[in-house]
């Protein structure tokens, strides 16, 4: 709030408030932090002398220092932790519907596979249902895939929109997306009108989606649909997905006073790109598209404000683009911001969530935390962007003159539109520019989102972290464990190439955003070096166990007091941020076991593959997951069963850390049954870590010895894991 002349009192489009709690937090954690010290003392003052157990205890003390290095990091999320409100409703006093502001909303997808058209074109048909004017709101769709598949799907779903986008209006229909719709519930209106609407409507959407999932099981479209659009032209025998000229179709054009709904009202354009691509050049996989829709979008419609969207990813609520430019907009502090990031959502979690996909306390918490020190990480989808802060301005430069107004009485006709749009799409137009580099998402990188958000602070902006209520946006999460740690892997993989690149927010970053905002960056970043000293404590401990030698103090120790503090106070917080959260405890369990198996499979060949890269041994790759599901694969989901088939590496590595400990674990109790002095043992420690890991591991040796449907391990990964495991114990004596 500030106060003008006359004492008018301006009441600012947003407010921002700080979570309650946090000085008690912070002593909370400095005795955490005490413990962890203790630690560090006990471990160098007790390195054993003698070579047995020498190189094991040394293993393990590196491995503690890198746990609580890293918890020390994750500190700084948790130390000033902001909400935000927007007050649309004062928005709405401020500015009626002709001043505000143009939105482009750009939609990504790559495979018409992997990707089904049906799935992204109902995203496509949420963003046109926003409650915003349709004169102002353009929807572009990028196919990185190149396909008329997908380019069909557009052209149906442009047709459906005539009819959807009215009946969403009536009745203020929230999702927006017609399978979500149409998946939940029927809704609470008995009205004759309304159900008659809802039953046409949904024959409607059905007849289309059955056209949609015809043409592409057929893998073509069909002919009497190919000779009425002059588009489809842009296609033929040759042209392949990594091989095609640019194409560029405004399949509803905004500006013509034809391009109404059954009820008159106007429809937003929608727009359908394909850019160029040759064998010959680099792409830059998702980067490179989102920099060829900025470029296409501001010759077409050029709104100062984006909505970058994927295609699982669909709008949830009608009045986001009014809560949003709350921020934009606001006369103190809109003016600063560059983005306004939303948390990633799905609808298909399950009630204990038993691949940890809802990420909970990143969501409320850790990411929220990062905006406390006027940032927020950029997460590639559900992000809105004023569009001067992805074509390379610093802030200082866009207060002082940039002002980017949308295209106004442009009288050029769509196919001249069109033309002009397709040099901008174009493979060689980048070279020699700064595209990729200072202009646009950054290149060279997998996890190019992350790296242009911090760019983009590094240039003065400010970013928000925006959590509503009710899910703005909501996507699709992975239903298959090999599907979640091929993402997982992904993204380590990704993010740590951003710490080893010039973009690491340490020294990228140095004097030109926060302290506390770097550390929030490597909270993520570091994920997949944590895969080492997870390892290392997994397969030392029971090793060491098999041989009888000690790692921890002995029970009747007081040493023991700073390790059993350190873990119980750990926990039992993360434990109670959990359910916090509105999740169970089985909830809880399930998300420590997913990050058991991240950290010793996903994250251990995100680490090798960045490795590699560093040496030059290998090249970037993009890997898009597949969202397609099985009716028996999402059978065994809604039952919380994991998902394991498949016959790969990190199965292998999974199954073998979990006999391991398992293996330690009985011959560690078979020791203790034999000296009968459980106080006073030191291995206890030890069998209680192997113990954990045995509970976390329970799924998988049901998977290996007692499941028998598609979803178990295989008898091949079995047999590997047996023989590894047994492997470690036979050179147990040469290994400590």
């Amino acid at each position: 709030m500030g106060e003008e002349e006359g004492g008018h009192v301006d009441v600012g489009l947003f407010e921002t408030k700080e979570a309650r709690f946090r000085g008690v937090y912070k002593v909370f954690a400095s005795t955490i932090f005490g413990a962890i010290c203790l630690i560090w003392m006990y471990r160098v003052g007790n390195i054993p002398t003698v070579k047995s157990g020498k190189w094991a205890w040394i293993s393990v003390m590196v491995s503690e220092l890198c746990f609580g290095l890293y918890w020390i990091i994750t500190q700084s999320v948790r130390w000033r932790i902001l909400q935000q409100t927007p007050f649309k409703h004062t928005l709405s006093q401020r500015y009626d519907e002709e001043n505000l502001p143009a939105v482009d909303i750009f939609v990504c997808t790559a495979d018409p596979i992997l990707e089904p058209p049906c799935m992204t074109i109902n995203t496509v048909l949420s963003a046109m249902a926003y409650n915003y004017p349709a004169n102002k709101l353009s929807v572009y769709l990028s196919d990185d895939g190149g396909s008329e598949l997908t380019f069909y799907a557009l052209l149906k779903a442009s047709i459906f929109s005539k009819h959807w986008l009215p009946f969403c209006r009536r009745f203020n229909v929230e999702p927006m997306s017609p399978e979500a719709f149409f998946a939940a519930p029927n809704s609470s209106n008995n009205s004759t009108e309304y159900g008659q609407a809802w039953l046409s409507i949904k024959k409607l959407y059905e007849d289309m989606k059955n056209e949609i999932e015809s043409a592409v099981a057929r893998g073509r479209v069909p002919d009497n649909v190919r000779n009425q659009h002059k588009g489809f032209s842009e296609w033929n025998p040759k042209t392949t997905k990594q091989d095609h000229q640019p194409i560029v179709k405004i399949i509803i054009d905004g500006r013509d006073t034809n391009a109404v709904d059954e009820d008159r009202f106007q429809l937003p354009r929608v727009v359908y790109m394909a850019r160029e691509k040759r064998p010959n050049y680099p792409h830059h996989f998702k980067a490179g598209a989102v920099n060829a829709l900025i470029r296409v979008s501001s010759e077409i419609s050029n709104a100062p404000f984006i909505l970058n969207l994927d295609c699982d990813m669909y709008p949830n609520t009608a009045n986001t683009i009014q809560e949003i430019l709350c921020f934009f907009l606001d006369e103190t502090k809109g003016h600063d911001i560059a983005y306004v990031q939303f948390p990633q959502s799905y609808n298909n979690i399950t009630k204990n969530d038993h691949y940890a996909n809802s990420y909970l306390v990143s969501s409320k918490f850790e990411l929220a935390g990062i905006c406390g020190y006027g940032a927020a990480l950029f997460c590639g989808t559900g992000c809105f962007h004023r569009r001067e802060s992805l074509s390379g301005a610093y802030l200082i430069d866009y207060k002082a003159k940039w002002d980017i107004k949308p295209k106004i009485n442009d009288n050029r006709t769509i196919n001249e539109l069109n033309e002009a749009s397709k040099a901008l799409a174009t493979c060689t137009y980048e070279e020699g520019t700064q595209w990729g580099k200072e202009k646009g998402l950054v290149y060279g990188i997998p996890v190019e989102d992350i790296a242009t958000g911090l760019v983009i602070s590094c240039r003065g902006w400010k970013s928000i972290y925006y959590n509503p209520e009710r899910k703005a946006f909501v996507g699709i999460a992975p239903t298959t464990l090999d599907v979640a740690c091929l993402q997982h892997m992904r993204w380590s993989e990704g993010m740590f190439q951003v710490f080893f690149s010039k973009y690491c927010p340490f020294i990228y970053g140095h004097g030109k955003i926060h302290f506390g905002v770097q550390m929030g960056y490597c909270n993520y970043l570091l994920w997949a070096p944590m895969s080492l000293p997870t390892l290392c404590y997994v397969f030392v401990s029971p090793i060491c166990l098999l041989r009888g030698i000690p790692l921890f103090p002995q029970l009747s120790s007081i040493w023991v007091l700073p390790f059993a503090y350190a873990f119980l106070a750990t926990y039992g917080f993360s434990l109670c941020e959990y359910l916090i959260c509105g999740s169970t405890a089985k909830g809880w369990w399930n998300l420590q076991r997913i990050k058991f198996i991240h950290r010793t499979t996903s994250y251990l060949f995100g680490f090798i593959d960045t490795m590699k890269k560093q040496l030059g041994l290998s090249q970037t790759k993009f890997v898009i997951t597949d969202k397609v599901v099985t009716k028996d694969v999402q059978k065994r989901y809604e039952q919380e069963v994991i998902e394991f088939g498949g016959s790969s590496i990190m199965l292998t590595i999974l199954a073998t850390v979990a006999l391991l400990n398992l293996f330690g674990l009985l011959w560690g109790m078979k020791r203790i049954m034999m000296d009968l002095e459980f106080s006073s043992s030191q291995l206890m420690m030890q069998i209680t870590l192997s113990s954990l890991v045995v509970m976390i591991s329970l799924p998988v040796y049901e998977a290996l010895f007692i499941r028998s449907d598609k979803g178990c391990i295989p008898s091949s990964v079995m047999l590997k894991s047996i023989v590894l495991a047994s492997l470690a114990c036979f050179l147990a004596p040469f290994i400590c």
